[in-house]
Parts: C-alpha cells; structure tokens; sequence
C-alpha cells in the first residue's frame, strides 16, 4: 500500500497528535481518586492497552519521517532553471519568505524622518538606500516564494511512498 508525500505529511501531523492524545491519557487511567475502603473502578482503556498503542504509533512516526526524508532527498524539482531535491527546495521557500520580510520591512522605512532635537539643532534620519526599492525586491521575493511552493505541493502529490495508512484513515 502507498500515499503520496502530500497526504504523508498530513498522516504525519495526525500520528503526532494520536500520540499526545493517549499520552494524556495514560495519566488519566494510571491513577484514581477514591474514598478509603473502596474499590477502584478499571478503567475502559488499561494502561497496558494504551502503552501498547503508543508503541505502534511512535513506531509508525519514526518509519513515516524516514519515508518522508528519504523522498525529500531522493525527489526533485526544477526552479528557476536548477534542479534540487525537495528538501532544498523546502529551505529556500524558507530562505526566500525570511528574504522577503527583511526586504519588506526595509521597504516600509521613510526614506528621511525627524530624528531628534538638540538646542535649536534638528537631526534627520536619513535611509542611504531607497527604500521603494526594497518594498518592490520584497514583493517579487514573495512571488518567488509561493512559485516555488506551489512546485513543492505539487511535486508532493505526485510522488507515492510505501506506508500503510489504514489504521488511521
């Protein structure tokens, strides 16, 4: 049985929070509040059940993340005309969203402001860059950054790793 990488990924997130939700759980079922004297009711789920369920599911999250690295590294994409892996591809969205912010909040300087007062003395400050320029440079960073990501989900659906998802869909 195979997914696509796109539907990995979400597997992935939904394995993580079966995992948090049974680890919460297990302290809910380990203890019990019970007047002296009396018997404490089992609880429906046993620890045990539930250690074992967390056993598959962390299981399952470590083959999935090897899956999913190795298609990252061993699937490709085509950008700008260079071919990367997508785990290259990845970190440059990210290269490129963090270029983007930098340039955007350049961008958004005045390019001469009132600074200060001294006596009878006004100081400016002044920007040695133009600051339209970066604001233009941010947006087509942007641009740039859904492009790619848009080759990335794409790619993602197209590329088919074995795993067994029937246990949680």
């Amino acid at each position: 049985m195979s997914i696509n990488l796109a539907e990995s990924v979400k597997l992935k997130s939904i394995i993580t929070k079966k995992i948090q939700e049974l680890t919460v759980a297990v302290h809910q079922v380990t203890h019990v509040v019970i007047e002296k004297g009396e018997e404490p009711k089992q609880p429906a789920l046993t620890l045990e059940k539930l250690e074992t369920d967390l056993k598959q599911l962390r299981y399952d999250s470590r083959k999935l993340d090897a899956l999913i690295y190795r298609a990252n590294i061993d699937n490709t994409i085509v950008f700008n005309d260079e071919e990367m892996p997508i785990v290259e591809a990845i970190e440059l969205a990210n290269q490129l969203r963090a270029e983007a912010a930098f340039c955007k909040k350049l961008g958004m300087e005045d390019k001469e402001s009132y600074y200060h007062s001294v006596g009878e003395t006004m100081l400016y400050r002044i920007a040695l860059y133009e600051p339209l320029d970066y604001l233009n440079r941010s947006n087509e960073l942007e641009k740039q950054a859904h492009r790619l990501s848009n080759a990335i989900n794409a790619k993602n659906y197209q590329v088919a790793i074995a795993f067994d998802d029937s246990n949680y869909y």
